[in-house]
C-alpha cells in the first residue's frame, strides 16, 4: 500500500511542478490519524513559494483521485501533514492474505536473489565463548534473517583466532600441567586464565609464552606447506588441533542452542598467509610504507589514522589478517555484498582496512560493509575475559533457563522462553548502543519482553486450537479492528528492518503488536460471536504475523507457557 500512496503524491506533486521533492510517508504514531501520513506537503512548499497547508489541500485534490477506493479518507492535518486511512476492503483483503500465505506473509520472493554474505560471532578457540559474542550473534543471526526475508540469498561466516597470544597462553598452562591431552571447553578456559594471569605477573612466564606463541604459529605454517614436523612439534601440533576442535564444539553446541548454524567457518591460520602476501605486494606498489621497520597504511590520505599491519619484527597484526579473510571469502564464494559485524570499538579498525583494501582490490572493498555493536553489559557491569570474572554465554543462558523454570517446568519450553528474554533484551534497541540486560525484566510477562511476545502467540493458538471449523458469519465488520491496521504493515515493517540492518523496528514493533492482541483479546468474543469467521481470520493473520516476526529475529515460538 506504500508504493500506491508514494505513487499518488508522486502524482500530485508533479501536477503542482514540484516532481523531485523528498519526503516521507510514516505511520502516524495514533492510529486515530490514520494509517499512514506524509510531509509531501510541507516538504515542497518552500519551492512552490506557498503556504504548507495550502499546498496539503492541492495535493489532497489529486491523491483522493489516485487512489480512489483503495482509501476512506485523505485529510490535511497540523501545519501541513496529510493523513490517509485505508479502505475496509484494502484490509480484509491483507488480512486474508496474511492468513493463505502463513509462513510466507512478509516473506519476499525474488527471481534474481542478491548473494549477501554476513560475518558474525566470532568468537575463538581457546576461550569460552563469552556474554560479547552472543551480543554479535544474536544481533547477527536477526540480521542474516531478514536479509533473507527481503529475497537474498544469505551465507553466513564466523571468524575465530586460532594462532595468537591467548592460543599460547592457554597451551603454556596445559603443558606447565603436563597434559598431553584435553578434556573440555572448561578445561580450556580455565587454562587461558592461568595462563593469561602468568603473563601478567612472571617475567619468565611471559618470555615462555611469547617464544611459544612464535613456535605455534611456526608449526602451524608448516602443517598449512605439507612440511615434515619432528616428533615435539607433532606433539604440539596435535595439543593445538584438538584444542580447536573442543572449542568449536562447544561454540557449536551454544550456537545451536541460539538457533544458529554457518555456512563457512575462517580461522587466523586461513588467512595470515594470504594476508602477508598481499600486503606485501601493496608495499611494492606503494599502497603501504615501511615506518621503522613496520608495514604501515598512511589512513590520514583518506581523513582515517594510521594503522601497522605488520610489525618490525614481522609478526602480521589482525588488519593484515582481515586482508586475507577478504581475499579467502572471494575465493570460497561469489557475493555481491559482504557484512562485518563486530563491536564498535573496532569502528576504525575497519575503516583504514576497507580504506586500505579500496587500494589493492576496489571492487572488493566497495562490496564491504562494516556494522558495529554495542556491548552486552550485566547489572553488575562490564565483564573481562583475563582474570576469569568472565560471564560466559552459557552461564548466562542456564541462569535465565533456571529463572525461567519458575514458571515453566517443561525444560524445553524453559530454556525457548530463555533464549527470547535475551534475544528481545537485546534486539528491543538499536545494535549500536550498550545492552544493560536485566535479567528480571527479561522474563516479564507485563510487557517490553521476549516471554510477553511469546504469551501472544501461545494465546491467540490457543483459541485457535478450541475453533472446530471456520466459524459463522460472513461479513467483515463494519469498522476493522485496530489490530487489522497493525498486521497490515507486517510486510513494510519487514522491508525497513531489513533495509536499514536494524533488527529493533521489528522487535519494536512486535511489541506493539502483541500489546493490539491482548486488547483485542480482553475485549471480543471470538469463538461463538456473530463474526467469529472473520475475528477467526484475524486471529489467524495475528498468529502468522507474530510467528513468522519472532523467527525472523531469531525468537523461539513454544507451543505453550
Amino acid at each position: 500500500m506504500e508504493e500506491k500512496i508514494r505513487s499518488a503524491v508522486d502524482k500530485a506533486l508533479g501536477s503542482l511542478g514540484a516532481e523531485g521533492v523528498a519526503y516521507a510517508v510514516e505511520w502516524p504514531t495514533d492510529l486515530s490519524h490514520g494509517d499512514y501520513a506524509t510531509n509531501a506537503a510541507m516538504a515542497s512548499a518552500k519551492a512552490l513559494g506557498k503556504d504548507p497547508r495550502d499546498v496539503a489541500e492541492e495535493l489532497v485534490t489529486v491523491m483522493k483521485a489516485a487512489l480512489a477506493d483503495d482509501v476512506t479518507s485523505v485529510s490535511v492535518a497540523g501545519p501541513g501533514f496529510i493523513n490517509i486511512t485505508v479502505s475496509r476492503d484494502v484490509l480484509g483483503t491483507e488480512i486474508e492474505q496474511a492468513v493463505v500465505e502463513k509462513k510466507n506473509w512478509g516473506i519476499k520472493k525474488e527471481q534474481e536473489r542478491p548473494r549477501v554474505m554476513i560475518e558474525y560471532s566470532n568468537p575463538n578457540p581457546f576461550k569460552e565463548i563469552h556474554i560479547g559474542h552472543l551480543m554479535s550473534n544474536v544481533v547477527g543471526e536477526a540480521i542474516s534473517r531478514l536479509i533473507a526475508a527481503s529475497g537474498a540469498h544469505v551465507i553466513r561466516d564466523t571468524f575465530g583466532g586460532d594462532v595468537g597470544p591467548h592460543v599460547a597462553k592457554a597451551l603454556w598452562a596445559l603443558l606447565q600441567e603436563g597434559a598431553t591431552d584435553i578434556g573440555n571447553a572448561t578445561e580450556i578456559g580455565k587454562a587461558y586464565v592461568s595462563g593469561a594471569t602468568a603473563y601478567e605477573d612472571n617475567p619468565t612466564a611471559k618470555a615462555e609464552i611469547d617464544a611459544l606463541n612464535t613456535k605455534i604459529f611456526e608449526v602451524v605454517e608448516k602443517q598449512n606447506q605439507s612440511e615434515l614436523l619432528n616428533e615435539d612439534d607433532q606433539k604440539l601440533l596435535a595439543l593445538w588441533r584438538k584444542g580447536r576442535q573442543i572449542s568449536m564444539e562447544e561454540f557449536g553446541r551454544i550456537f545451536h542452542l541460539l538457533g544458529t548454524s554457518f555456512d563457512y567457518i575462517f580461522y587466523d591460520s586461513d588467512t595470515t598467509t594470504l594476508g602477508v602476501q598481499h600486503v606485501t605486494e601493496g608495499l611494492e606498489k606503494g599502497v603501504f610504507e615501511r615506518s621503522d621497520g613496520a608495514i604501515i597504511y598512511r589512513g590520514e590520505k583518506k581523513g582515517l589514522h594510521t594503522l601497522v599491519f605488520i610489525t618490525s619484527r614481522d609478526n602480521p597484526l589482525y588488519p593484515t589478517k582481515d586482508i586475507g579473510l577478504a581475499y579467502l571469502k572471494e575465493e570460497r564464494v561469489a557475493t555481491d555484498e559482504i557484512i562485518i559485524l563486530t563491536g564498535a570499538e573496532q569502528v576504525g579498525h575497519f575503516k583504514v582496512v576497507i580504506a586500505a583494501l579500496e587500494d589493492l582490490a576496489p571492487v572488493l572493498a566497495h562490496k564491504m560493509k562494516h556494522l558495529p555493536h554495542g556491548l552486552l553489559r550485566l547489572t553488575e557491569g562490564k565483564m573481562g575475559s583475563r582474570k576469569g570474572n568472565v560471564i560466559t554465554a552459557d552461564q548466562l543462558i542456564r541462569d535465565i533457563t533456571e529463572k525461567a523454570r519458575e514458571r515453566n517446568a517443561d525444560p524445553l519450553v524453559a530454556e525457548q522462553v530463555a533464549i527470547g528474554a535475551i534475544k528481545y533484551m537485546i534486539l528491543r534497541q538499536a545494535p549500536g548502543g550498550d545492552i544493560i540486560f536485566d535479567p528480571e525484566r527479561s522474563l516479564s510477562l507485563d510487557g517490553d519482553s521476549g516471554p510477553y511476545l511469546q504469551y501472544a502467540l501461545v494465546r491467540a493458538r490457543k483459541i485457535l486450537s478450541y475453533a472446530k471449523d471456520e466459524g459463522v458469519g460472513e461479513e467483515m465488520p463494519e469498522q476493522p479492528y485496530d489490530i487489522e491496521r497493525l498486521i497490515v504493515r507486517f510486510p513494510e515493517v519487514v522491508a525497513r528492518a531489513s533495509s536499514e540492518r536494524a533488527p529493533q523496528h521489528l522487535a519494536q514493533y512486535l511489541t506493539k503488536l502483541a500489546g493490539e492482541w491482548n486488547s483485542f483479546y480482553a475485549s471480543e468474543q471470538v469463538l461463538g460471536s456473530p463474526e467469529e469467521a472473520y475475528k477467526q481470520r484475524v486471529a489467524k493473520a495475528f498468529a502468522a504475523t507474530m510467528e513468522n516476526g519472532l523467527q525472523l529475529l531469531g525468537i523461539p515460538t513454544p507451543e505453550k507457557m
